[in-house]
């Protein structure tokens, strides 16, 4: 059986909406941050680098969301959360996959640990602004490309749209959050009404706002 390991609201909540949306039968093993597990002997055996999420597929074990997401892509194609390979579409899925992994999900480390970017304390502050500034950036041209489409692929529902709605509701506490773009608030909306993630929202214990 699959085994994700995971934290409420974390990366791995990606991961787990695509397993809803899979069907797949898997466990979920809660992580501890409270109690800083994710940096246990134990947890390092699993991520030496100490983040969440963690896959466990059989003998495989699987770090970086974004790789976990197109494995569970790869490996239940039958859920159609990717085009398929080979395809003109499937290349878009990656494009927005790893931008996605690359510029948003890596610029919000400065926006939540600012102090893990300074020598100086006192410029954290700073740090946290600059970053609010690009991921503003960010999620307009996001938005530009976005449009005035369904899905970030058209009409086609993918592990993208999914990967969007977790960056979004990550900057919900933002002085300018992604959902305060329309197109973006919208996308978010439909992402919220499907079954499989209102399924990942309760089982994690979420409490509104959600994004």
């Amino acid at each position: 059986m699959l085994a994700l390991y995971y934290y409420p609201g974390n990366a791995s909540l990606l991961p787990h909406m695509m397993l809803r949306e899979i069907g797949a039968e898997f466990e979920l093993r809660l992580v501890d941050r409270g109690q800083n597990a994710q940096k246990s002997a134990e947890y390092l055996k699993l991520n030496p680098s100490g983040r969440i999420p963690v896959l466990v597929d059989g003998d495989l074990v699987l770090f970086e969301t974004a790789a976990i997401a197109l494995h569970l892509a790869d490996k239940f194609p039958q859920a159609g959360l990717a085009p398929a390979l080979g395809t003109s579409e499937r290349a878009e899925f990656y494009k927005w996959m790893i931008h996605l992994t690359n510029t948003p999900q890596a610029e919000y480390r400065a926006w939540f640990y600012p102090h893990e970017h300074v020598s100086d304390e006192a410029a954290a502050p700073a740090v946290k602004q600059a970053s609010s500034e690009r991921l503003n950036r960010m999620f307009d041209v996001i938005s530009e490309q976005l449009g005035d489409r369904t899905w970030l692929l058209g009409d086609r529902f993918s592990a993208a749209d999914l990967f969007l709605f977790m960056l979004i509701r990550w900057g919900r506490g933002m002085p300018r959050p992604p959902r305060s773009l329309p197109n973006l608030n919208a996308l978010a909306e439909r992402v919220l009404a499907r079954p499989a993630v209102q399924q990942a929202i309760d089982a994690e214990g979420l409490k509104a706002p959600i994004f």
